[in-house]
């Protein structure tokens, strides 16, 4: 399987709320960075933001568009971001099943069939005052 179809099939199965799925594309040492909080290394810390995002938010994800460098390895994703908020996350603004949408981006790098790398960007300002309206 090529880079670019391991790439579309994590994002598939993030629409597929497959998780195990997602999880067995992931290299076992993947690093995972968001646009906030701590940068998380290993499948274990994977599948436990993949826990609690599961139980705070019901996501889903449209209009992707692919780009890779020439060597096929690294991707720039680009895609909107559907979503619910169903449980407060933290000390962010209560939820009451607040639908929001906005855009989204993501980087990814592929080695040895594996996705080493995931990096996801939305704007937080943006997702707050949907949320909070």
């Amino acid at each position: 399987m090529t880079a670019l179809k391991i790439v579309q099939l994590y994002y598939r199965c993030f629409n597929n709320r497959d998780w195990e799925g997602m999880l067995a594309l992931l290299a076992a040492d993947v690093r995972h960075e968001t646009s906030q909080g701590e940068v998380r290394e290993g499948i274990a810390l994977f599948r436990a933001f993949l826990a609690h995002m599961d139980e705070c938010y019901e996501e889903w994800l449209s209009d992707f568009v692919f780009f890779t460098e020439p060597a096929g390895m690294r991707f720039a994703v680009e895609f909107n971001v559907h979503g619910v908020y169903k449980k407060t996350d933290g000390d962010l603004p209560p939820a009451y099943d607040q639908p929001y949408e906005l855009p989204g981006g993501a980087f990814l790098e592929v080695a040895g069939g594996k996705i080493t790398r995931v990096t996801t960007f939305y704007s937080v300002p943006l997702w707050l005052k949907l949320v909070t309206v």
